[in-house]
């Protein structure tokens, strides 16, 4: 296991190495990546396994806006990279409750358990579960999720994703890397 010394985009390059290191050392064919512009994603182009990434929901930044442009889609695609945009696994309804009602809700508070853990590990547990309740992932299987503090990638996982209606079956395997600082 890696940690870094902060948190942050400083750390894809290293997070890119950590993850290509292990797929190999593990024979994982699947990777999930959160990137809202394609960016971090394009990284894992080209390799031996299928990418998947994970973006925002359209209008997560405002109403009816996506963050990312068809021309970022376009090419993840002839990258052979699938895309995933939807609602987000550990939000959606229960932040419009939260927003309406002021109260806290179960998946806002799993999502502020995983943070203990950092953003990143938060994200890598909820996008495998998007990326499996969509088809995009085996069920069953060891994949590798990435995800991030902000911009780029900071954390990587080793994970067996579960369907969203059985998400306390999720386990995660082992941490790669992820940042010390939270």
């Amino acid at each position: 296991m890696v940690y870094f010394a902060k948190q942050g985009k400083v750390n894809t390059e290293d997070t890119v190495k950590e993850v290509l290191s292990r797929a190999e050392e593990l024979g994982i064919k699947h990777v999930v990546v959160a990137s809202n512009t394609g960016a971090t994603a394009e990284k894992f182009a080209c390799r031996e396994f299928d990418v998947t990434c994970v973006t925002h929901h359209v209008g997560f930044t405002g109403p009816g806006e996506d963050e990312m442009g068809a021309a970022a889609r376009q090419r993840l695609g002839e990258l052979g990279i699938k895309i995933l945009t939807t609602t987000h696994l550990l939000s959606g309804v229960g932040r419009a409750l939260r927003s309406k009602f002021e109260g806290v809700y179960p998946a806002e508070i799993i999502a502020s358990t995983l943070r203990m853990f950092g953003q990143g590990l938060k994200v890598c547990v909820e996008i495998s579960g998007m990326a499996l309740d969509a088809g995009l992932i085996p069920y069953g299987e060891e994949i590798i999720a990435v995800g991030g503090t902000g911009r780029g990638a900071d954390t990587a996982i080793v994970i067996v994703p579960a369907h969203s209606n059985k998400f306390l079956d999720t386990k995660i395997k082992e941490i790669i890397c992820m940042p010390r600082e939270k």
